[in-house]
């Protein structure tokens, strides 16, 4: 008599694990790095304003009348809000099966929108995009990170050579042949960033630069001890970047571009929230629930001097 196998019987279990595994990633260390700032208008403004350089030409005459200091208006700059949305539609059935690894197919693809949205927007504030007022076709878009940046900088001077925006905030960069990221070309753009007034408290690079930044000679030092009778650790990270003028965090970030290097000082960038993150439940339309995440914000780029970036690095 033949063995009665799995092959032929009928009515096995399906046996599905009750955990969805996924691997993608949703940290977002420049939205989570910046402060948090109020929109109140599409167009976002704020202002700048820089003292009159150091001078060893100020000794006045004994009882002479004073003289006027020279006096200047502050600038004013300016960024649109860009609207980011994601919207999901689950049917009436969906929502009411059993379901394997959820309980609410509606929660777990909000869950997931959200993650993206965040990394959405990780993205765009690194972005080589310029500012657009947008009309009634046409979404209006943030002047990101590099549309700013132009004081601090190094750049290709290669075949095609690399260039700034010619208007902060408004144009984009040119990108330039790419050159070996070193650690000549960050002291260049740490010390410009210093001698324009910043304090560069984070290198945030993509994940090819972070490795090369990790060979630098002013990486701090990094020990493990490990007790006599077991294996030691090695330690392969940079973290932590000592240079002539201060150290800085090293972070990496997956969502930015990496042939770019950025060179931050914190305190002089913000997110500017016109709409904060919000769930809108829309009209139904039949046997389905349609909910969107929206938000509405713009880089509040402080003063684009306190920054710096290394432009034009190889990927390979």
């Amino acid at each position: 008599m033949a063995t009665y196998q799995t092959y032929t019987a009928i009515g096995q279990r399906e046996d599905l694990s009750d955990v969805i595994y996924n691997i993608s990633p949703t940290d977002t260390p420049l939205l989570n790095t910046l402060a948090r700032a109020k929109a109140t208008a599409v167009y976002h403004e704020w202002q700048t304003d820089s003292l009159a350089a150091a001078t060893t030409a100020n000794a006045a005459v004994e009882g002479a009348d004073a003289s006027d200091a020279t006096m200047s208006p502050t600038t004013r700059l300016g960024n649109y809000t860009q609207i980011v949305q994601k919207t999901i539609k689950i049917s009436g059935t969906l929502e009411s099966v059993d379901k394997a690894g959820r309980k609410s197919e509606k929660a777990y693809q909000l869950s997931k929108a959200s993650a993206e949205l965040k990394r959405d927007i990780e993205t765009i504030l690194t972005a080589n995009q310029g500012r657009s007022a947008g009309d009634a076709s046409t979404a209006r878009t943030m002047g990101a990170m590099l549309s700013w940046i132009k004081t601090n900088t190094s750049k290709s001077s290669g075949t095609t050579a690399g260039a700034d925006p010619t208007t902060i905030g408004v144009s984009t960069r040119t990108d330039g042949t790419q050159r070996a990221f070193t650690e000549t070309i960050l002291k260049d753009v740490v010390q410009k960033v210093y001698s324009s007034g910043g304090n560069p408290k984070i290198l945030m690079v993509g994940p090819f630069q972070k490795q090369t930044v990790s060979g630098f000679a002013g990486i701090a030092a990094q020990r493990y001890m490990a007790p006599g009778d077991m294996p030691t650790t090695i330690i392969g990270a940079a973290d932590v970047y000592m240079s002539d003028f201060g150290t800085m965090s090293v972070v990496p970030n997956r969502f930015m571009r990496t042939r770019d290097a950025l060179v931050l000082d914190p305190e002089y960038a913000a997110v500017a929230y016109l709409r904060p993150f919000a769930t809108n439940e829309l009209a139904k339309a039949g046997d389905a629930e349609k909910t969107q995440i929206l938000a509405e914000l713009t880089l509040e780029m402080r003063n684009e001097a306190a920054h710096g970036i290394a432009a034009d690095l190889s990927t390979s």
